[in-house]
């Protein structure tokens, strides 16, 4: 069986208003994010890629990851080093060192390093805007090995209606009832 040649048009010109990205993870211009514990580092944002995707390393404590959740946009994440429980669709199963994982849009997930140990992961969302909300909901920290800042119940109240309210905005949301 031989398949269609697909149509293709010009590559266009390269752009040389858009400029490359080269950073390093002990760079001093990176934004690091503390999260639900966890600490994200975004290496590349979506004013980086004209809006493509964004790269965002992950540091996940024992009992990290974030909340059961789905969105409209694709998320993949490879496990650099330790492991994470990942809950997809209701199926369960353990990402090691070496696994990527792949989360289809709008896609029910959750991820938990059930470790003593961190797990260090790569995560890209595309498009672009995941790094965003991270940023709006989450605490500046001054670099990816800072602890995370000790919040009174009343700031991580705070935290968690700012989530709510923002995730629509994101094209995110919770999914309550699962652990």
């Amino acid at each position: 069986m031989t398949e269609e040649p697909v149509p293709t048009t010009p590559i266009p010109p390269d752009d040389p208003t858009r400029h490359g990205v080269h950073v390093n993870l002990a760079g001093p211009d990176l934004q690091h994010i503390s999260l639900v514990g966890d600490t994200y580092t975004v290496l590349v944002s979506g004013e980086d890629t004209a809006g493509a995707y964004t790269l965002i390393d992950m540091l996940v404590p024992d009992g990290g990851g974030p909340p059961p959740h789905r969105h409209d946009f694709e998320e993949m994440f490879a496990v650099l080093d330790g492991e994470v429980e990942v809950e997809l669709r209701g199926v369960t199963s353990t990402a090691r060192k070496g696994d990527v994982v792949n989360v289809p849009a709008n896609a029910p997930h959750r991820f938990v390093n059930r470790r003593p140990e961190p797990a260090h992961l790569l995560c890209m969302c595309t498009p672009a805007g995941q790094e965003r909300y991270f940023a709006l909901i989450g605490d500046s920290v001054p670099s990816r090995d800072s602890a995370p800042p000790h919040l009174s119940d009343d700031e991580l109240a705070l935290r968690r209606q700012r989530a709510l309210e923002l995730a629509p905005t994101f094209r995110s949301e919770f999914i309550f009832g699962k652990q």
